[in-house]
């Protein structure tokens, strides 16, 4: 149980009767919003608007180097689809080009996120499944497929959600009126 004492300064501190040990932290020093459990100084920061930009940015990154080697080595995009098993291999590398570069530019400019997020989905399970068939393997190498198969599968996740906020949020305005609506929130 916290029963609430009276520190030196005045401040209420939360006391644990289990333990009788003081909160490092005065209670009610973290403003918190009334929508969610949030800290402000948190939601500030995930308001910056500049941030879901670097954050589009960081989500498509593997796949805008992926797209601009497979665009400079070709014929090496070409025997990277056809040593999975992907026949046309020069169809696989083409379509791979295409998706990787064009879905990541409609990601990070935040236009037809959902086509650019779903194509890289689709391209990143059509990976998982050919690359880390760890259902096939035994010992590490089945623990190391095992993993990208998961890591590849919170890869799809980040894409839905982008696309599901793209639908929920409007394209971001410009710095200081966010900054004007989000101090007016929290006034009323």
């Amino acid at each position: 149980m916290i029963i609430p004492a009276h520190g030196s300064a005045g401040f209420r501190f939360p006391i644990s009767r289990a333990f009788g040990a003081r909160s490092a932290a005065p209670a009610g020093q973290c403003e918190v919003s009334a929508k969610t459990d949030t800290p402000r100084w948190i939601e500030l920061v995930l308001s910056w608007p500049w941030l879901l930009p670097v954050a589009r940015v960081a989500l498509t990154s593997a796949f805008l180097i992926g797209g601009i080697q497979k665009l400079i080595d070709f014929p090496g995009a070409v025997a990277e689809q056809a040593h999975f098993g992907l026949q046309p291999a020069w169809l696989w590398a083409a379509a791979a080009i295409i998706v990787e570069l064009g879905g990541s530019a409609l990601v990070i400019f935040g236009r037809w996120v959902w086509l650019g997020a779903g194509g890289l989905g689709v391209l990143t399970a059509v990976a998982m499944l050919t690359a880390n068939n760890f259902w096939t393997m035994t010992g590490h190498d089945r623990f190391a497929a095992l993993n990208a198969f998961f890591e590849h599968l919170g890869l799809i996740a980040g894409f839905v959600l982008v696309a599901v906020m793209s639908v929920r949020m409007p394209l971001p305005r410009s710095s200081t009126a966010q900054l004007h609506s989000l101090e007016a929130s929290h006034d009323q």
